[in-house]
């Protein structure tokens, strides 16, 4: 996704996750409760729910809480009904920016939208915009620490993973988007427990900003998406520096 080390930009959104445990239990909650919608409370007949309940539980959701979206999603009065959007654009200095959205208003969320990108010295752009740019993946993301890198990375090949490579601190693993549960499913039963699991959009190229006013309005981008409870991801190209 990013960094000087790649994967700086997931280990900060890993920081704000702890920070900010509230506003992430929302947004979590809000994918779940679609997801059931679509396909009902069964994550063993619901595979997309079995994706986000994984997604959710590298997030620090509590079973509890899961349980309780699962049920609260599929009763009979739940009238709660959220659309899935997609927006692109260019941040500062043509970083190129995609953004994921759960929302029960598309005007507001597409006026939030044009707001941040004006706000930031970027441009919301038109679908296929910057798509381009990006590979859909899968992406598991596990810690380093006290784990061999040699037999990671077998596991995760022999699982079926496209790719994998290290920083030091962390393992990358990516997958087909039709691998991801099986290469997710393999590694959980081998006993890895994961700082993120999920469908991902990965720069196939990296953009790099030198003007120091272009960081700080892509930093105050970032962080107006991770704010925003409609914004469930938010993916670029920026090669972020190390803090």
């Amino acid at each position: 996704m990013s960094g000087h080390s790649k994967w700086n930009n997931i280990k900060r959104k890993k920081e704000k996750t702890d920070a900010a445990k509230a506003k992430i239990f929302t947004k979590m909650g809000r994918e779940i409760a679609v997801v059931v919608k679509q396909g009902g409370p069964n994550p063993n007949e619901n595979s997309k729910l079995k994706d986000v309940i994984a997604k959710a539980k590298a997030a620090n959701v509590p079973n509890d809480n899961i349980e309780r979206i699962i049920k609260k999603a599929a009763g009979e009065g739940n009238t709660n009904t959220y659309e899935e959007l997609v927006y692109e654009g260019y941040g500062p200095g043509g970083v190129a920016c995609v953004v994921e959205t759960l929302t029960d208003n598309r005007n507001r969320t597409a006026g939030e939208m044009r707001h941040y990108f004006d706000k930031c010295g970027g441009n919301l752009g038109q679908n296929g915009s910057v798509m381009f740019m990006f590979d859909h993946k899968g992406q598991i993301v596990i810690e380093a620490e006290d784990k061999d890198e040699d037999t990671v990375m077998m596991d995760a090949l022999e699982a079926g993973a496209e790719d994998f490579s290290s920083d030091g601190d962390v393992f990358a693993i990516t997958t087909d988007l039709a691998d991801f549960s099986a290469v997710r499913d393999a590694l959980e039963e081998k006993g890895y427990t994961f700082l993120s699991a999920e469908t991902a959009y990965l720069p196939q190229t990296m953009a790099t900003l030198d003007d120091e006013d272009a960081r700080a309005k892509m930093e105050k981008l970032i962080d107006m998406m991770d704010e925003n409870e409609d914004v469930q991801a938010f993916w670029h190209n920026w090669d972020m520096p190390e803090e």
